[in-house]
């Protein structure tokens, strides 16, 4: 996909269930990796992906929504050791991106970040995740 980020490293997942990228998104992929995931890369050093493409079966397996950007292959979750607050702010400053959402954690840091690309369509929207009531809702920022 890019010199740092392989289509292995955007397709694993822990759940035992297939995960092969389908021919028609490898567009969407390839985007994600190449306009935000390697930028970032190259500033910051090792990021890691904790999630990116999903396939239908492994979203709803992991508690996705079945609106997830996971699965058009257009979303990653990341971890920075540096801190997911830089990563955050580093991806906000510096690069194209349709929805960053700070998940959860603290007002300090968030427990991972979740950034997608959609190719021409980019919202630029800022989101924090909480739950509330049980239910997870994602709040401007």
């Amino acid at each position: 996909m890019t010199k740092n980020f392989s289509l292995a490293e955007l397709t694993k997942t822990s759940t035992g269930l297939p995960n092969a990228l389908p021919k028609h998104l490898e567009g969407n992929l390839c985007a994600l990796a190449e306009n935000v995931l390697q930028p970032a890369r190259d500033a910051l050093g090792a990021i890691e992906v904790t999630s990116a493409y999903r396939s239908p079966e492994v979203n709803k397996k992991v508690g996705g929504a079945k609106t997830s950007q996971h699965v058009q292959a257009q979303a990653a979750d990341l971890k920075f050791h540096g801190g997911n607050d830089v990563l955050f702010k580093w991806i906000s400053r510096n690069v194209e991106y349709d929805q960053l959402i700070w998940e959860f954690g603290t007002d300090v840091e968030p427990a991972w970040v979740h950034v997608s690309y959609s190719e021409g369509k980019n919202r630029k929207q800022k989101l924090k995740a909480v739950k509330l009531n049980g239910k997870t809702k994602y709040l401007p920022l």
